[in-house]
């Protein structure tokens, strides 16, 4: 099923997701405290055990039900904290929306047409501009470096 391994160093996997497992059982992980953003992406996952001296990641707010069985802690039902009656510590800029990324986590996402830091700029990225700058500059640079250096070049 779903019984951990030991929590990966690098935050979250690459695509973000944490797959079709909803349910994860860390209860024999020997780390003593779970690495900061070890769940980022996670935003299925329901049920996890921890070792009983663990707290649930992202805290007791971040879950519908923490209790301890036995050795272990189980944190059940993970809470979407953009929906939270919870103080409301998430203030997406202006021109976004929160969106959960795991359990206690959020991310700010930008609304269309909007980008950039803060979600401040409007429109799309300038793609043919940006594109025509470089490769101008490209072209202009490697003909001057072959012009000059073509001299040093020996001949057969």
């Amino acid at each position: 099923g779903c019984r951990g391994t030991p929590v990966p160093a690098r935050p979250g996997v690459p695509d973000g997701t944490e797959g079709l497992c909803a349910r994860r059982d860390l209860t024999e992980n020997p780390l003593a405290a779970l690495p900061e953003g070890s769940f980022l992406g996670f935003i299925h996952l329901q049920s996890l055990a921890v070792p009983l001296p663990l707290a649930c990641p992202g805290g007791r707010d971040a879950w519908q039900d923490v209790r301890a069985d036995g050795s272990s802690r189980l944190c059940h039902g993970q809470r979407n904290p953009c929906n939270s009656s919870v103080e409301l510590a998430w203030a997406c800029p202006e021109n976004s929306v929160c969106a959960p990324d795991g359990p206690g986590l959020i991310q700010c996402l930008c609304d269309s047409p909007f980008h950039g830091y803060k979600c401040l700029r409007e429109g799309t990225f300038p793609m043919l501009l940006f594109g025509g700058i470089l490769g101008t500059a490209t072209v202009s640079l490697s003909l001057l470096l072959w012009g000059t250096q073509r001299r040093k070049a020996k001949t057969p």
